[in-house]
């Protein structure tokens, strides 16, 4: 879900709501599923435009008990410290987008089952007005809206609940692994492997229902079925990651002592002596023992040729600012998390007391990744 496929909606007790486009496919499809489909078999005799605005009202119903699924999560993550970036509504339906793991298994137990809490609460209450709705004579649209939207709920939640992470049932099974074993990177093993075989059964129940003519069906079975293998799989990865960095400072993962570059130097001879020699994309600018900030490779393309020979480093470099330096025991998970997120620049300059100790970058930090994840597929 990138972020220039995302719109912000609204905010709601402090967390931004937003929405991928495309979930407007997911509001189609039930839209036009529902008032060319189950709306007129279920309620015949009213007309084409009824059943199409029914279908509309209940992808709008939709939208607000996702809404209301994710908030729930989002709640009980914060009355435990973890911090959540927001709620986005996708395709696949929603997600609250934690910025950390939960703290204990307690936390991660109440979190994951609050959402499903909430779809059968929410199946109550529209299954309630269906039922005075009916009682009472009301029209018949208001019937269909709040019976389906009851059904959808139900279905939700009760599909939630599948202990197959990262579902919420199989983050409650990751919970109840984490508080038996007491490791949280054994308990993300097992549920993902489970989460990843259960997205395989979805992929093959989605191949019988094309064979047995159920085309549209089948297509969204598959679909999901590879979404979950894929979060899966994204989710264990995301936790090795977790484990390799975490708790640990930056200085375990810096290139100590970094070659760097005097300040009164040309570009010319900069891009002779050091780029061209080197290879590196960003060099630290220190004067004797004074690191005065960095000039990178984006600095020297701003500059025309034909004055390489007339201006100096001093000229171009960024001054030592939170943009271009990070302390030595600054957290490295910390790090990474906002390199990967805010797409800030992959290389930092390390400094202790205002002296340069070394460098990190992401390229070096996603290569230590790839040989771990590697080894763990072995």
């Amino acid at each position: 879900m990138g972020q220039a496929w995302q719109i912000r909606l609204f905010s709601l007790a402090g967390f931004e709501v937003k929405l991928d486009l495309s979930w407007l496919l997911l509001a189609l499809l039930i839209s036009w599923s529902l008032a060319g489909g189950m709306f007129p078999v279920e309620y015949p005799g009213l007309s084409t435009a009824t059943y199409a605005w029914m279908g509309v009202a209940v992808a709008i119903g939709v939208f607000f008990s996702i809404v209301f699924h994710e908030f729930s999560h989002s709640i009980v993550a914060r009355r435990f410290g973890m911090s959540i970036r927001g709620i986005t509504l996708f395709v696949f339906g929603g997600v609250a987008e934690m910025e950390q793991e939960p703290p204990h298994p307690q936390a991660e137990f109440l979190m994951a089952i609050a959402g499903p809490i909430s779809s059968f609460v929410l199946a109550c209450v529209f299954w309630t007005i269906e039922s005075l709705a009916t009682a009472s004579g009301w029209p018949t649209p208001v019937v269909g809206i709040s019976y389906t939207l009851a059904l959808i709920n139900l279905t939700v939640a009760v599909f939630n609940l599948a202990p197959a992470f990262p579902l919420d049932g199989g983050r409650v099974l990751r919970a109840l692994l984490w508080y038996r074993k007491g490791d949280l990177q054994a308990a993300t093993a097992i549920s993902s492997r489970i989460g990843g075989a259960f997205g395989a059964m979805l992929i093959v129940l989605g191949i019988l229902a094309i064979v047995r003519g159920n085309l549209i069906g089948g297509m969204w079975w598959i679909l999901i079925g590879i979404f979950v293998r894929g979060a899966a799989a994204g989710s264990r990865h995301q936790q090795i990651v977790a484990g390799i960095f975490q708790d640990q400072p930056v200085e375990k993962f810096m290139v100590p002592d970094p070659i760097s570059v005097p300040p009164d130097i040309s570009i010319q001879r900069l891009l002779d002596d050091f780029v061209f020699e080197h290879h590196f994309k960003m060099y630290p600018v220190v004067d004797g023992a004074r690191l005065m900030g960095s000039i990178s490779i984006k600095d020297i393309k701003k500059l025309a040729q034909q004055e390489r020979s007339t201006k100096t480093v001093a000229d171009l470099m960024q001054p030592c600012s939170a943009a271009n330096t990070v302390t030595k025991d600054l957290g490295t998970n910390e790090l990474l998390q906002d390199m990967l997120r805010r797409k800030r620049q992959p290389r930092y300059l390390v400094v202790d007391d205002g002296r340069l100790v070394g460098m990190i970058t992401l390229k070096d930090m996603l290569e230590l990744v790839s040989v771990r994840l590697e080894l763990e597929r072995g």
